[in-house]
């Protein structure tokens, strides 16, 4: 049941979206538009942007559905493209009412689950320390995620596909040269 009701409210928010920015919707409209308490919101968030970030990683763990592997990033990579895009007015109307640094912080879990696992399948039989690990899934992040918000800024014209697959001649092959080496042999 609690799944159920988070998916309601987050219907509720994205439809909200569509009449009135974020910093204009309040717990009052959404739970009205839900038809529950607000001890019922409050139960499963604690705020609205609690609600918004989880929206997020629910769209990026449907997104990515099996696509974490070294031979898979890319169209993962893109399924997250096509979730925002999917996503437009939610995603616009969030970019417009709060701080680039929020923003980064509802993308990042989105890239870091598609890295973690990359980079765990590629680092397969080395000893790579976790800090090391760890430090070469920021930087990818934040290239994929400094990428996407660029990409949101211009609302969204470029076609994600021709974006990924430029990412991708870019990085081709330095994910897994990284690993070897900050390999401990």
């Amino acid at each position: 049941m609690s799944q159920v009701t988070k998916r309601a409210l987050e219907t509720s928010l994205k439809n909200l979206l569509l009449q009135k920015p974020l910093d204009k919707i309040t717990i009052n409209d959404i739970t009205a538009d839900c038809g529950i308490n607000r001890m019922t919101f409050y139960y499963h968030f604690k705020d609205i942007y609690d609600l918004v970030e989880w929206s997020c990683l629910e769209d990026a763990e449907k997104a990515l559905n099996n696509k974490k592997t070294y031979d898979t990033w890319e169209q993962g990579l893109l399924q997250i493209f096509y979730a925002v895009q999917e996503n437009k007015p939610f995603i616009m109307n969030v970019y417009h009412c709060v701080s680039r640094e929020r923003v980064e912080k509802y993308l990042m879990p989105l890239t870091d689950k598609l890295l973690v696992d990359v980079i765990e399948e590629q680092s397969e039989g080395l000893f790579v320390k976790q800090t090391d690990k760890d430090f070469i899934a920021q930087i990818y992040s934040y290239v994929l995620v400094g990428l996407m918000l660029d990409w949101v800024a211009d609302d969204m014209k470029e076609d994600p596909e021709k974006l990924v697959e430029r990412l991708a001649i870019v990085i081709q092959g330095n994910l897994s040269a990284a690993l070897h080496r900050l390999c401990d042999h």
